[in-house]
């Protein structure tokens, strides 16, 4: 590998305005005369104009412009990759409900032309923000044979208590409890539901535990079966799909929702939520009866407000079972 490319390699990742600046010292600048930011043959001048003079190369330091340092630096890890151009890693239609993306352009009106398309981007715009609330079910029988065994301990029962006793504290007005249909999610959300009276609550098959992703780092004490992972996935990522998303256009005002389930599903849907690698879910631990809050705008951005909280119950209280 040449000098020149080892600086130019060692100059990847230190993006700054306009211009990148490597961190190694080089004897000479280029024997083509002239400041480094200055245009040339072929090249546009404003690239030259938008390098003020104050942040010129310090000496001893080569100047790179954007595109030479691009084409130099190695490709991203695949799970980073962007489109060209975006700024950013962040996919704005990650639930496919960008407005632009719910029209269909070849409908588009000759005549009325970029007012009609202006007026069918507004109507699909969302315009209320949803907040979701993840619990994770309390504290259950780890003994049971089957689901229907696996029921809430006295502690979890307590934890349940504690948890709505919480929610209820916010002020809230929750819209619904939607719960995974196993037993000790069943039973979290009935004495979740006690604090908070007349909100409807929803059983879905969707919201059950399983093997979302296989993690990396692997682990050695828990190694489900490759088929495991191949259905339980898919159910997992279908619970991801149909609930979280930015609220729907004809929503008006702000929703807080519940989703009652557990930790592997709630783990992999804040790493999906927040476009983070899935595979990561494993590095998060939560607590029994916790509370993780996202925030979807209505532009789409996702925002975890709070990870597995379970600052409301007394330290004699927590488990993580």
């Amino acid at each position: 590998m040449s000098f020149r490319r080892a600086l130019a390699l060692a100059a990847c990742g230190l993006a700054g305005g306009s211009v990148l600046f490597s961190a190694v010292a080089v004897g000479k600048q280029p024997a083509r005369g002239g400041d480094a930011a200055e245009p040339r043959p072929g090249g546009s001048a404003a690239t030259a104009a938008a390098v003020p003079a104050a942040s010129a190369a310090p000496p001893g330091l080569l100047l790179l412009p954007p595109a030479a340092a691009a084409a130099s630096c190695p490709p991203a890890p695949g799970w980073i990759e962007r489109p060209a151009g975006t700024g950013g890693y962040w996919d704005s239609n990650w639930d496919r409900r960008e407005p632009l993306a719910l029209i269909n352009l070849k409908k588009k009106n000759e005549e009325t032309g970029e007012e009609e398309l202006a007026s069918r981007l507004d109507h699909c715009k969302a315009k209320a923000t949803r907040h979701i609330f993840l619990i994770r079910h309390s504290q259950y029988n780890l003994d049971g044979r089957a689901d229907k065994d696996r029921t809430l301990t006295p502690l979890g029962r307590e934890q349940a208590e504690l948890t709505g006793h919480r929610l209820a504290s916010l002020g809230l007005k929750f819209d619904q409890i939607i719960h995974s249909s196993m037993t000790r999610a069943t039973e979290t959300t009935e004495i979740i539901s006690k604090h908070l009276p007349g909100v409807k609550k929803i059983s879905t098959d969707l919201l059950r535990e399983g093997a979302p992703i296989e993690p990396d780092p692997p682990v050695s004490h828990w190694k489900p079966e490759a088929v495991q992972y191949y259905e339980d996935g898919a159910r997992i990522e279908a619970a991801f799909r149909n609930f979280i998303h930015r609220a729907d256009a004809k929503q008006e005002e702000d929703s807080y929702e519940i989703f009652v389930c557990h930790a592997n599903v709630i783990r992999y849907i804040v790493c999906r939520a927040l476009q983070f690698p899935p595979e990561g879910w494993l590095r998060m631990s939560l607590n029994n009866g916790s509370i993780t809050h996202l925030v979807i705008r209505p532009n789409g951005r996702v925002a975890l407000r709070t990870l597995g909280d379970t600052g409301f119950m007394p330290p004699d209280k927590i488990t993580r079972t």
